[in-house]
């Protein structure tokens, strides 16, 4: 099931960067309207849980639960049954779980959405995460280029019947050329122009990621950080 927004708006996931359910809430009251969702991490779900991505989500936000699902095929399976009844928006796993897992998280994601008759959500998978580059991948042992080996992850990916991945800006236009075309392609690492680059290696601004084929945009700090977070998710999705 491809991601398929309406708006430029609707391309905009912003994260947040905080474990206090009230801030995140209140936070994602304010961008409504202005973005199609609030992403919600590793950190975020570990301090709150599901009361906590509740609390987001009774703002009538859609929710992109990035939680890197990376496991054996049956726990993977596990953790989506476990989070299907919270009907995230978006849900993310990791490429390099192998085939197996890919294709038992995308299976479960549709079975249980049916199941208990809700939205199913976009299944995607991490490839190389935007904070590492070519010497780190060397580091772990992996001797190919950091875009060829987003490429070969996607593709993979694209054969287990995944809904799409996460990419840097940088990998957009292989992997689009690599994959099917409703392929849905999450990119974080966006910084609109003059924004600080922080801990994120492979960087683009909002228009040239989406002029380059991205499906979804994750910007966290530029609109959390703003001090005025709508005004600034408004000025990024009119930059589009």
């Amino acid at each position: 099931m491809p991601f398929e927004p309406k708006t430029p708006a609707e391309r905009i996931f912003c994260a947040l960067d905080t474990t206090d359910p009230a801030a995140a809430a209140a936070l994602a009251a304010k961008l409504k309207g202005t973005v199609g969702g609030i992403k919600l991490g590793l950190e975020y779900y570990c301090s709150t849980g599901a009361d906590g991505f509740k609390a987001v989500a009774q703002t009538g936000m859609p929710i992109f639960l990035d939680l890197k699902f990376h496991d054996i095929p049956n726990t993977v399976a596990g953790a989506i049954r476990a989070v299907a009844p919270l009907a995230p928006k978006i849900l993310t796993i990791h490429t390099q779980g192998g085939p197996e897992m890919m294709r038992r998280a995308a299976a479960t994601a549709a079975e249980e959405a049916a199941r208990l008759g809700v939205e199913r959500p976009v299944v995607v998978a991490v490839t190389i995460l935007t904070s590492l580059d070519g010497r780190d991948l060397n580091a772990i042992g992996v001797d190919h280029a950091v875009d060829d080996q987003v490429v070969r992850l996607a593709a993979l990916a694209d054969e287990c019947g995944v809904d799409g991945i996460v990419c840097s800006p940088k990998e957009i236009r292989l992997v689009r050329a690599a994959t099917r075309e409703d392929f849905t392609l999450v990119v974080p690492g966006i910084r609109p122009a003059g924004s600080a680059v922080g801990d994120q290696k492979r960087v683009m601004t909002p228009k040239e990621a989406v002029d380059a084929g991205a499906s979804v945009l994750v910007i966290g700090r530029p609109i959390t950080e703003a001090a005025d977070p709508a005004a600034a998710a408004k000025a990024i999705a009119a930059s589009l």
